[in-house]
């Protein structure tokens, strides 16, 4: 991975396209996925516990756990709350984060929580170090998926939860309605909370089909096993509007 910190364009990017949107975030993504984001998250967590249930490694007080690309810490702060596990969140994004410090002291867990500045393709965390990983809507940011993932299965301890949730592309009856929502839809539905919010409409429909149609579920899927993820599965949610990935780092 990346040592250096210039960012790539593409990465670049995704940082000037969420900066402005850290105080309407949660709002506007719950809205604009007619609910299923916050649905889609809570899922993702969900999937991280069980899955850490399931390998005699429940979450708990003593555990630490990773959330990259955390936004506005809503993933930390479920996973927090449910486990009572101690979270640290990272996002390149100096704004979302400055919205994650808010709800993370509304939620009165600024001692469990610590939401730091970092960019994921070069995680400033030595190997092994937390007992769970979630990251959210990371993997079309980056040059280098299949590294990415490398890289966020290092700091991962062996035995340990991985959890990942992106936007996937429904089939079928409901991919027409899917190219309508999100090639006319959604960027006219963002006039609704700012400019940023018409830009990422606009973005959002572009770059899920070209990020599905370079890299199919099975060969991502390939990414997580290569890197040592164990028992690797996925599920579609909300007729293909997102997918969650998980599985367990390989012990040996």
């Amino acid at each position: 991975m990346p040592t250096d910190n210039a960012p790539t364009p593409r990465v670049a990017h995704a940082r000037s396209l969420f900066a402005p949107l850290g105080p309407t975030y949660d709002r506007a993504a719950s809205l604009l996925s007619f609910a299923q984001d916050p649905r889609w998250k809570r899922f993702l967590v969900s999937r991280a516990v069980e899955a850490a249930a399931a390998t005699g490694r429940p979450l708990g007080p003593t555990s630490r756990t990773l959330d990259v690309a955390t936004g506005t810490a809503a993933v930390a702060i479920d996973l927090a709350t449910r486990t009572g596990c101690s979270s640290t969140g990272l996002d390149q994004s100096p704004e979302m984060l400055a919205a994650g410090r808010a709800r993370v002291a509304a939620a009165g867990l600024a001692e469990r929580i610590e939401l730091v500045e970092g960019r994921a393709q070069a995680l400033p965390f030595p190997d092994a170090s937390f007992a769970a990983l979630t990251v959210t809507y990371l993997l079309r940011y980056v040059d280098d998926p299949a590294a990415q993932v490398r890289e966020l299965v290092r700091v991962v301890e062996p035995g340990g939860a991985v959890a990942s949730l992106e936007f996937f592309v429904p089939r079928g009856v409901w991919r027409p309605l899917w190219e309508l929502y999100v090639g006319a839809v959604l960027p006219a539905a963002g006039r609704l909370f700012s400019p940023a919010w018409v830009e990422v409409g606009r973005f959002l429909g572009p770059s899920i089909k070209g990020f599905w149609a370079t890299y199919p579920l099975e060969e991502q899927l390939g990414w997580w096993r290569a890197a040592g993820v164990t028992d690797v599965q996925a599920r579609p949610l909300s007729v293909g509007g997102g997918i969650v990935v998980w599985g367990t780092r390989s012990a040996s």
